[in-house]
Parts: structure tokens; C-alpha cells; sequence
């Protein structure tokens, strides 16, 4: 490899070893601005919610979740492209939380980005030589050859050197992925954020882009997090997954064990959605119930309990699983009016013919079912929320646990109460 291509040693951090650090990092937004949002302010976006994990130089830490739950906020607030609201990043043991100015665009060589749309980042004025160039330039690295570098980086991201002089609409898109993985790698970085890096290309294209970017990373020593919503695509190339719900983490493991032993309720309901490439196939689909609640006001405890069909009875309540799991579809149908209220039998035969609740929690159902045949249904709705699905510890604690991986040996997170005798420390 020649000179251009070589890496800097100053400041390694060894294989194997913690390089990136996030410890309880938040970010929030206002929802407006100006002398009106100052005097009558209201109440932030919470997109990024006390999230913390490691990355170990060398590896591919996979980071999947719905849209719009987080993922894209968390990356770019990790690289300082947005402020954090609170919480630390240590990169290479040093706050970037804390830095400022040119201390923060000293640490932007070593760490890098590569978008999700390989089209609109690319400026389509510029020939794709001077684009790969352009990171050395701001960072005024390799002066006098950094054309040798951009063309030496082009064919090592398997486009054609005599490219140099084209411009961006003269490629396809996975070549226009490649030019920006090119111009992540100008500056010799050890970290770089891929942002649903393949989602725009077409499934032949995935595999080669990344198998390119897996091949660099062994060349090169590169440390990836990498975002998608495509679970094949992070089962490819990832060493360990993490699965975010509405701005928080709630299960981080080894890919194997992830896959093959999940333990939250989401992470299960993700794998099944895959969609299995075979018609004769039955089973069940990870068919959520529900909507994702606005970030703006988050669920207490677990985010995920107003939409978890393992959502924990409340104590105070001796219920069988057959009599909990129809007082929990009752209660979410009253929530959201899906039935028509004729008389008190009608709606007990429709949600309790097979096994209806005693005691205490019977008296709330007869109480409801008298609030709803009335025509008063947020009253039904409130008791049955403040009884059951607020009641429960799944809504007063939030969920941190540690559970014992059965595949491989690395750490296993869950964020999920149904391990709470497992308590980490």
C-alpha cells in the first residue's frame, strides 16, 4: 500500500478495546422558537432518552429500530453533529460532550458518516475526485497528494481511478455509495456512523456494498456503528445489535444471541415480522397492536408497555394468563372504541366468554362496562388504565436487566421486567 493509503499509528486504540463510549445520552428538542416559545414554552421532543452502550475497536455494533424511533438522532448526536442535552460520549476516552469548537473539528477526522441517500450527499456540481478530496482539504491533511489518495481510495471502494473526473449523476447509486464511503475513509478514521448506508440500493447492490465495507474494515482496522431497519442486512454484517424503541435502548446483545434468543417482547415482535421467503410457510407474524406513543410525552417506566402483549399483571390483582390477556384486549379496545356498546352481556360475551376476571378486577370491568353503556367512555377508559395498565410495574420502574446469553458469551441487555428477578447490579 502506498504512503497515501497509509494509516496514522498516533492515538491507536488496540483491537479488542473499548474506543466509543455513550454513557446516559439525551437529547431533546423544542417544538418551537422565538420570543412566543420562550414565554409560553411547551414540552420537548424527547427523541433520545438515557441511552448507553459501548463500542470495542474493530467491531460493528448494529443499532435497529422503527422509523422514527431515535436511531438517526443518536448517531449524529454521538458525532457532535447535534448537542446533547445531557449525558457523556467518550471517544478514545475523551468527552466529546464536553469539547468545543476546534477541540470538537480536531476529533471529526476520526470519526466519520456515511448518509442514507447516496444521491443528495453528494454536491452535484463537484467531480467525485475533488469530493473524496474535500475532507483532507478541511483538514489539511496530505497536501500534494491528495489526488493520489482520492484516486488510490476510488479503486480500493471498487470503482475505476480514471473516475475521478466524473460527476455523480454518472454513477449508479451503489457507485454513488461508494464515492461516499471513499470520502468517509479520506481522513484515515477509526469510527464511522453508517446511516441505513444500503437502504436505497437494490438487494444485489446491498451485498456487494457491503461486503466492500466489511472487507475495509479489515484492511483498515474500522470500527462501525451501523443503522438500519433491515434485520437481514444487520444479521450480515453486525458483531453485536442494539434495538431501540422510542429513544431508548431495550435490548443490546451478540448477533447470534439476539437472534436466535431474544428477550423483549419488541425485539421478538421484529424477528417475526421478517418475511420468510417461502409461500408455503405458516406461523405468526410480529403483528404490533397499536400505535408508537408520541415522544413527546413517553410512557413511564417500559415505553413499550402500551403496545406489549406480555405486559405484566399488576399485583394487587390473581389473575390466570387466559383471564389477564382478555382484560388486556378489553382494555385497548375500550381505549380506542373499536366495538359497539349494545348491553353489558353483549360486550362480556364479545371479550370474557372464555374466562372473566374475579375479585377486585372484576368490579373495575362492571364499573367500565356501566361507564361505557352510558355513553361515558374516556371515564371507562380512565379506570381501566389507572387500574390495570398504570398499575402494573411495568409502568412504576424502569426495566434494566441482565440476562445469561445462551449463544456466546458477551453481555445480554434486556430492558424488559419479565427478567426482574435477574436484577443486575
Amino acid at each position: 500500500m502506498s504512503r497515501a493509503v497509509a494509516r496514522h499509528d498516533e492515538e491507536q486504540v488496540d483491537y479488542g478495546e473499548t474506543i466509543l463510549s455513550v454513557e446516559g445520552l439525551t437529547k431533546h428538542f423544542s417544538q418551537g422558537s422565538g420570543l412566543l416559545s420562550s414565554i409560553f414554552p411547551k414540552p420537548k421532543v424527547k427523541a433520545v432518552d438515557d441511552v448507553s452502550f459501548d463500542i470495542k475497536k474493530g467491531e460493528t455494533l448494529g443499532l435497529v429500530g422503527e422509523s422514527g424511533c431515535g436511531k438517526s438522532t443518536l448517531a449524529r448526536t454521538v458525532l457532535r453533529l447535534l448537542e446533547p442535552t445531557d449525558g457523556a460520549v467518550y471517544f478514545k476516552g475523551e468527552n466529546l460532550a464536553e469539547l468545543s469548537g476546534e477541540a470538537v473539528r480536531n476529533h471529526r477526522k476520526d470519526m466519520q458518516m456515511i448518509f442514507q441517500d447516496p444521491q443528495s450527499s453528494l454536491d452535484p456540481r463537484m467531480k467525485v475526485g475533488p469530493i473524496v478530496e474535500e475532507p483532507m482539504k478541511a483538514h489539511g491533511l496530505y497536501e500534494g497528494e491528495r489526488e493520489e489518495r482520492a484516486r488510490e481510495l476510488l479503486e480500493k471502494v471498487g470503482l475505476d481511478p480514471h473516475h475521478y473526473n466524473r460527476y455523480p449523476h454518472q454513477f449508479s447509486g451503489g457507485q454513488r455509495q461508494r464515492v461516499n464511503l471513499a470520502r468517509a475513509l479520506a481522513v484515515n478514521p477509526d469510527f464511522i456512523v453508517c446511516d441505513e448506508p444500503t437502504s436505497a440500493l437494490d438487494a444485489s447492490i446491498q451485498a456487494q456494498v457491503l461486503n466492500t465495507m466489511r472487507d475495509l474494515q479489515r484492511e483498515f482496522g474500522l470500527t462501525y456503528l451501523f443503522i438500519s431497519h433491515d434485520l437481514s442486512v444487520i444479521r450480515h454484517i453486525s458483531d453485536r445489535v442494539a434495538v431501540m424503541y422510542l429513544g431508548q435502548l431495550v435490548e443490546l446483545a451478540e448477533t447470534d444471541e439476539l437472534f436466535e434468543n431474544p428477550q423483549h417482547p419488541y425485539t421478538d415482535a421484529l424477528l417475526q415480522s421478517i418475511p420468510v421467503p417461502d409461500p408455503r410457510a405458516e406461523g405468526r407474524r410480529g403483528v404490533l397492536e397499536g400505535d408508537v406513543p408520541s415522544p413527546i410525552d413517553p410512557p413511564s417506566g417500559c415505553r413499550f408497555r402500551t403496545r406489549c402483549p406480555k405486559l405484566i399483571v399488576p399485583a394487587e390483582y390473581d389473575l390466570t394468563d387466559a383471564e389477564w390477556a382478555n382484560v388486556r384486549r378489553f382494555v385497548r379496545a375500550v381505549d380506542r372504541r373499536t366495538f359497539e356498546a349494545s348491553t353489558g352481556r353483549a360486550i362480556r360475551a364479545e371479550f370474557f366468554a372464555d374466562a372473566e376476571p374475579r375479585g377486585d378486577a372484576a368490579a373495575v370491568v362492571d364499573e367500565s362496562i356501566e361507564a361505557i353503556l352510558e355513553d361515558d367512555w374516556d371515564r371507562a377508559a380512565a379506570l381501566l388504565t389507572e387500574s390495570f395498565a398504570e398499575n402494573s410495574v411495568c409502568a412504576e420502574e424502569k426495566p434494566a436487566y441482565h440476562v445469561e446469553p445462551e449463544y456466546g458469551r458477551g453481555e445480554h441487555f434486556a430492558a424488559c421486567h419479565l427478567h426482574r428477578t435477574k436484577r443486575a447490579d
